[in-house]
């Protein structure tokens, strides 16, 4: 089993960059149109990945140790029971890492790089967040510094030498599992010398939504200037191009791992995974770059499958999440997922192309904002609680950006309902069969009746667990509602998401 995680990832941007990846993976397999991550940030969306759990019971809520971001908590609590623990320790599995792990692995004051987490055979990690040069990586939890020489230093290229190093030397006699976790295409964005002139006349994706007033929605988002001013869209096109350009080298990573397991004879013996921890915006609703939004741009994600029993060239319309990649993971290498708490279901399934296969209809998006205390020093005319003003003092985050969704898709509708954690306790609906682009927030006008049940799903949601994740969504024929909760219980419920996440 091989699964390549390229970080923060901008869906609309897949095809084009990674031919290779699509050559080898999408058209060998099946693209999953409808993937998404249940938290819009690295560090809580890769323990998703990890232990196949919401936000809210992984306990993960942003990129710093206080956050639980690889924390001692975390060690203790999560790790043993993540799905690559249960692979080496249960199922027998030679099992390798390589790259990004979680954005404070290697922080002194949780272990520091001699930490390995359990279930790692072989571990090749980044020291805390995304680089391409002056980087160290904790090999099999002993420091290796990385200076900026492009021909040893490049560390998609050296994740792709370490890999191909693994395939050559693994035992033959266990199954084996990779996980391979480029940090391209996060910023800095260092593209390899060679790619450095490509895609000279890509530019961000100018959709409907681009540049434009955020009516009707939170705070957050109306404060962004609009129009944007001619530097921040030259920077989001600059941003948007060395993006596409790093990618390149992910893209040949995978050409090199592919072709290596052909020769080996294990490529059709082999599921192939394929996907990201976050979306990314570029101009959106007038915010420059970055993610942590609600909205599809930074919540959806790229995922492509190949191996046996899949067929070629397939897409999947089914409503999917990174909590469900441990959870199949694990059913490919034949665990008893009754004996996890995984709140994800298994894709197996839907890779193989079962008939009547019961399938979700909704699924949670969490996220509890950041900020700081005082005021952003950058922009004191802001005031305090707000965080990551880049560029012309658009913020992209504060305390307040706390907010719980439900993304629904079901036969009947295409609908995402969220609450913020704020003293509004304010509401946004998208209709997104009509709204692709989620302009129009139609709160006021959406039907009471819809209201109150995606309020009621919204609080079941966010206090499940396990098979609890799993009951059916608002739109399935085994939905029940219970008629006394009823929509002004907003309060105590927002309430009860800010005390969860303490």
């Amino acid at each position: 089993i091989l699964a390549f995680l390229a970080d923060t990832f901008l869906v609309l941007s897949f095809q084009t960059p990674l031919k290779k990846t699509n050559t080898l993976i999408a058209q060998m397999g099946v693209t999953f149109v409808n993937a998404y991550v249940p938290s819009a940030l690295c560090c809580p969306s890769r323990a998703s990945i990890l232990t196949g759990k919401y936000p809210h019971n992984h306990h993960v809520v942003n990129n710093t140790l206080e956050g639980n971001c690889s924390s001692k908590l975390w060690q203790k609590i999560q790790e043993p029971y993540t799905f690559p623990a249960l692979l080496k320790a249960m199922c027998g599995y030679q099992t390798f890492f390589a790259g990004k792990y979680l954005n404070e692995y290697g922080a002194e004051d949780a272990g520091g790089v001699g930490h390995v987490p359990p279930g790692w055979s072989f571990w090749y990690a980044l020291e805390k967040n995304s680089k391409y040069y002056n980087y160290t990586l904790s090999v099999n939890g002993k420091a290796r510094r990385h200076g900026e020489n492009y021909s040893v230093d490049y560390l998609t290229d050296v994740l792709a030498n370490m890999s191909l190093d693994f395939l050559e030397y693994k035992s033959n006699f266990e199954p084996f599992f990779m996980m391979i976790a480029t940090p391209a295409p996060h910023s800095p964005w260092t593209p390899a010398p060679q790619y450095t002139k490509s895609f000279q006349n890509v530019s961000a994706p100018r959709n409907s939504n681009f540049n434009i007033h955020g009516k009707n929605k939170h705070w957050l988002i109306r404060q962004a200037k609009t129009p944007m001013s001619n530097s921040s869209i030259q920077f989001l096109d600059d941003a948007y191009r060395k993006r596409w350009q790093t990618l390149l080298s992910v893209d040949d990573l995978i050409e090199k791992l592919v072709k290596k397991l052909e020769v080996n004879g294990e490529l059709d013996n082999t599921y192939i995974f394929y996907t990201s921890d976050n979306g990314f915006h570029t101009g959106q609703f007038s915010l420059p770059i970055d993610k942590r939004q609600l909205y599809e741009f930074d919540i959806k994600v790229p995922l492509l499958v190949r191996g046996p029993g899949i067929k070629p060239n397939q897409t999947n319309k089914m409503l999917v999440a990174n909590i469900d990649l441990g959870p199949t993971i694990l059913d490919i290498a034949g665990y008893d997922l009754n004996k996890t708490q995984m709140d994800g279901m298994s894709l197996l399934p839907l890779l193989r192309g079962d008939k009547n296969v019961t399938w979700r209809s909704d699924f949670l998006v969490e996220y509890q904002g950041e900020g700081y205390n005082g005021s952003d020093p950058t922009c004191p005319g802001l005031g305090p609680g707000v965080t990551h003003c880049f560029p012309d003092c658009v913020c992209e985050d504060a305390y307040n950006n706390t907010y719980a969704c439900v993304r629904t898709l079901s036969a009947s509708w295409d609908l995402q309902y969220c609450e913020f954690d704020d003293r509004e306790v304010f509401v946004e609906v998208y209709n997104l069969t009509a709204d692709p682009h989620q302009i129009n927030n139609i709160a006021k006008t959406i039907d009471q009746e819809i209201l109150e049940k995606m309020n009621y799903r919204l609080m079941m949601l966010q206090s499940c667990s396990g098979a609890t994740c799993r009951t059916p969504g608002v739109f399935d024929p085994g939905y029940r509602f219970d008629p006394r909760l009823m929509f002004s219980n907003h309060g105590l419920r927002a309430r009860r998401f800010s005390a969860q996440f303490l």
